[in-house]
């Protein structure tokens, strides 16, 4: 017997995000909300991870901060954009000023602290899993 269930899976089809995030808490906090609507969720606390994640769970779209501990989030971001199919990105940010951002290469951008509504909209947004409605 399953104790829970995703409140809207059939909404989002199973779709994976992989969260790149070095902060435990940021990503516990994505995957719980993230799984309630149904979605698969898978994480990694480095590049090097998530790389290995991108080869091996089949995702639909990243999550990536902008800074993974010591290394550069935007590195891994040219490498999904020079895939042959493109990945769907959204960038998380801690800076201040989220137009010091860059941009130009994602989908979207999150700056943290984000709201869940925002989390939950973009995360449909980026995997065509229904409208792009915030959580429920």
């Amino acid at each position: 017997m399953t104790l829970w269930q995703p409140l809207h899976s059939a909404a989002v089809g199973g779709k994976t995000i992989l969260v790149v995030d070095d902060n435990p808490a940021i990503r516990l906090l994505c995957r719980v909300n993230l799984e309630l609507e149904g979605f698969q969720v898978v994480e990694a606390a480095t590049l090097a991870e998530a790389r290995d994640r991108l080869e091996d769970d089949g995702v639909d779209a990243v999550l990536l901060d902008v800074h993974v501990g010591a290394d550069d989030g935007y590195e891994l971001l040219r490498e999904l954009n020079d895939r042959e199919s493109p990945m769907r990105v959204a960038l998380l940010t801690g800076s201040a000023d989220v137009a010091t951002v860059d941009a130009r290469l994602a989908d979207a951008v999150i700056p943290k602290p984000f709201s869940l509504d925002t989390l939950c909209a973009i995360a449909r947004t980026l995997t065509g899993a229904g409208s792009p409605s915030g959580c429920r």
